[in-house]
């Protein structure tokens, strides 16, 4: 259905795509893995005809290929109403039946040709759809991503991080694509919206490519696996789904390091070899004289020797037939509850965390979201939050943090307790500011203790000096964990904190959390995060929390 030949991308000297090449059959679900920058979007929005690439091309089997693309953010104005971006994505009646009519027209006359057949029935089909009102045939899907529950007339700009998802699946799925292109389709979902998508996918006739960190969505969904280094800008293909992926990865590694061990000692011993057979000839040469020529000729026989080998080995160092050492995988290191600062130890917890008393949370002007809680949280508890999305969870989090005044009882935070809060959207990071310049407004540092402490973050280089609203996602997320961090927090309240962090970037952070000695209560529908990760579960349900201990 879909074939790269060849695809390289740069953007002024930094290369991002370089010889890439892939196809996606009929029926395929393809994940695309690998970290934050190192061109998954780019790869996408070329392969969906939104961006060029310098050079190879790519082929679409037939050519009229309906593909449908999702990108990182809802790309409609704002300002637009709900009904009037369904009714938009649907097309304009007339332009419909005028397409219909003019397809018809060529059919007539060449009603062999299968690819104007494919482009009639589709046409016809999207009329259809129009003839039956706003949500159509669509219904299901639209109903499914719970956009029936919506006022129609509320603005784009008004939706939540996870209806705005919605609305996107929703107007890639309502073109009935063929081939789907899915970039971060998991971000902002609840886990009953994520379960959906799985079931949907599975269900799917066409092929589908999926760039996700959601390892137990790719679990679930994906058969073959792309994975994009950063270094090489190039991909390797693995068949099953992530976990098989991984298995393979790591296996593969684990070879390539026997085998760059028997290298560097084979190397180790050609080297000594060389350098016996190089003492030797001299040696002879020295403790001879003129009249034992047949002697210091074979000398000097023995040492052409070993320059030959010499040469040998250099020609194999410089060539590509040696192996490399493998490389260190792309990692964030975190060390919560230790600040940069020399000698700090952080703030230590007493026993309890923080107490919520008969609490009700939510907005004046509308009933509670949340009601009646009463919950002691322990030092060293790790929570994980869920629940539907617009259910209250991001509310406590706020109400919790003093950023809203609760509509009934009281949160009593513990007398040791200082508190750290990730909000969703990190608005609480000034855009004016440069990464370093967050930091050493937080902690008593020069600039050159600051770099090295960004360092562990994956700010190198220039990267600490760019202005905050130059990040991305990614970069932001990793910013404000560096602060919480340097702050010395005790308690940390994170709202999906791992929303736009890669894969290998998660891994660390559920390991840093794991070892962080205070608490944690997190916003988070990672499933594969809450497994490795939460010691408790509150799951929403109605204005009430169900809570769960988990063994970790």
């Amino acid at each position: 259905m879909l074939t790269a030949h060849h695809i390289y991308k740069s953007y002024n000297l930094n290369t991002i795509l370089e010889d890439v090449s892939f196809n996606i059959n009929r029926g395929q679900r393809v994940g695309l893995i690998g970290p934050n920058g190192c061109g998954k979007t780019t790869l996408l929005r070329i392969l969906a005809g939104k961006e060029s690439s310098d050079r190879g091309h790519v082929a679409l089997t037939p050519s009229h290929l309906r593909v449908g693309y999702l990108p990182q953010g809802l790309a409609v104005d704002p300002r637009l109403s709900l009904g009037q971006v369904l009714c938009s994505t649907q097309g304009d009646p007339q332009e419909i039946e005028a397409s219909v009519a003019r397809l018809a027209d060529a059919l007539a006359l060449d009603p062999a040709r299968k690819d104007l057949q494919a482009a009639y029935d589709l046409a016809l089909q999207r009329l259809r759809d129009l003839d039956q009102g706003l949500y159509g045939a669509n219904a299901a899907v639209q109903n499914a991503l719970g956009l029936d529950g919506i006022d129609e007339n509320l603005p784009v700009e008004k939706l939540s991080g996870g209806q705005k998802t919605r609305l996107s699946l929703a107007m890639v799925l309502i073109g009935k694509p063929q081939l789907l292109l899915l970039d971060e389709p998991t971000n902002h979902l609840d886990i009953a919206m994520l379960e959906w998508l799985e079931r949907w996918l599975a269900d799917y006739p066409g092929a589908a490519m999926v760039v996700s960190h959601d390892r137990t969505f790719l679990d679930r969904t994906v058969t073959r696996i792309l994975d994009m280094s950063l270094q090489t800008h190039k991909i390797r293909a693995y068949t099953g789904n992530y976990s098989d992926y991984l298995d393979q990865y790591l296996a593969e590694r684990e070879r390539q390091m026997a085998s760059y061990k028997d290298q560097v000692y084979e190397i180790r011993r050609m080297r000594q070899d060389i350098q016996r057979t190089k003492q030797q000839a001299a040696w002879v040469e020295q403790t001879t004289t003129s009249r034992e020529p047949i002697v210091r000729r074979y000398a000097k026989k023995v040492a052409r020797k070993a320059k030959s080998r010499e040469k040998k080995l250099d020609r194999y160092l410089a060539s590509d037939e040696r192996f490399e050492k493998p490389r260190q995988s792309w990692q964030m290191k975190l060390a919560f509850g230790n600040t940069p600062g020399e000698g700090y130890s952080g703030h230590q917890l007493g026993q309890d965390a923080f107490t919520l008393q008969d609490l009700s949370v939510g907005y004046a002007i509308q009933q509670p979201l949340l009601e009646g809680l009463n919950i002691r949280v322990q030092s060293k508890q790790r929570i994980a939050l869920s629940g539907p999305n617009g259910c209250g969870k991001t509310t406590l989090l706020r109400t919790i943090a003093g950023q809203l005044p609760p509509l009934a009882g009281s949160v009593r935070l513990g007398a040791s307790v200082k508190l750290g809060y990730m909000t969703q959207e990190q608005e609480l990071l000034d855009p004016e500011l440069t990464a370093l310049e967050s930091v050493r407004r937080l902690v008593p540092l020069n600039e050159t203790e600051v770099r090295s402490f960004l360092h562990y973050f994956l700010f190198s280089g220039d990267d600490a000096l760019r202005p905050v609203g130059q990040l991305s996602y990614g970069e932001r997320a990793r910013l404000r964990l560096a602060m919480l961090v340097a702050e010395g927090n005790n308690l940390l309240l994170l709202d999906e904190p791992i929303n736009h962090l890669d894969i290998p970037s998660r891994e660390r952070f559920e390991q840093s959390l794991t070892k962080f000695e205070g608490t944690v209560l997190a916003v988070v529908h990672d499933r594969y995060f809450i497994r490795r990760f939460a010691t408790d579960l509150w799951a929403v349900e109605g204005k009430g929390l169900r809570r769960e201990v988990l063994v970790v």
